[in-house]
């Protein structure tokens, strides 16, 4: 059986890299249901260095998973809905 081109592998390759880490898990999941996060709330989630979470902030920004807007001196987060749920319909069609 020879494998047929997949339109949308490179798209679900990204969506899932993005969350193959336990930490950016765990940020989606705090981000899920609320209209917005401010860098400092999310750090204080984790048991993770400032600088770590904005590595994983950034990863799941490039992404589309997450979106953030610049608020002054600092970043609101929050998550993609329809990127959030083209992740989830590749994960059902597997």
């Amino acid at each position: 059986m020879e494998l047929q081109a997949d339109p949308t592998a490179d798209d679900f390759a990204k969506l899932a890299w993005a969350i193959a880490h336990p930490a950016r898990v765990q940020i989606v999941r705090f981000l899920i249901g609320r209209q917005a996060c401010m860098c400092g709330e999310i750090v204080n989630q984790l048991p993770l260095a400032q600088s770590t979470v904005s590595q994983h902030l950034k990863i799941l920004k490039e992404s589309g998973l997450i979106q953030g807007e610049v608020d002054g001196p600092k970043v609101c987060y929050c998550i993609n809905p329809e990127c959030l749920e083209s992740l989830k319909a590749f994960v059902n069609e597997l």
